[in-house]
């Protein structure tokens, strides 16, 4: 048996993340957000492209605390604004990967999503004794 060719390269990763958060930072929910958090765009998009090369190469280049960069922002956070974000990296790796290289990133992008909500609203004193292992969202701020 034969290894499979990888679907996506890692020289592939800076254009993506490049064309990927320039749409983020045009988006009008998102770019606020992004603009008000990222103080220096090319050192952010070395350190993602630390952290994509980690989870789909197993590189262990990136060495942050996603969850810790996310909670410092929760405030503004909510999971509309995350599906919007999931709606773009759907959108990026559509048009610039094959069929199957984007599903993988788009597979990852959704569980990285939900982990990070998870940690993020999941409120378990709202749920009671009923409520007791499930995961729910907590209802969109404003």
């Amino acid at each position: 048996m034969s290894a499979q060719p990888p679907v996506l390269s890692e020289a592939e990763l800076p254009a993506l993340l490049a064309r990927f958060y320039g749409r983020v930072r045009l988006d009008p929910e998102l770019g606020p957000i992004f603009e008000d958090a990222v103080h220096d765009w090319p050192a952010h998009l070395a350190r993602i492209g630390d952290f994509w090369s980690s989870v789909l190469f197993g590189s262990g280049r990136y060495k942050g605390n996603p969850f810790g960069v996310h909670q410092r922002h929760a405030p503004r956070l909510s999971p509309a604004l995350f599906a919007r974000w999931l709606a773009l990296w759907e959108e990026t790796t559509a048009e610039m990967l094959a069929p199957d290289a984007a599903a993988l990133l788009r597979e990852k992008a959704h569980r990285i999503a939900d982990s990070l909500q998870q940690g993020l609203f999941f409120r378990p004193e709202e749920h009671g004794p009923a409520g007791r292992g499930r995961v729910q969202a907590a209802a969109p701020t404003g």
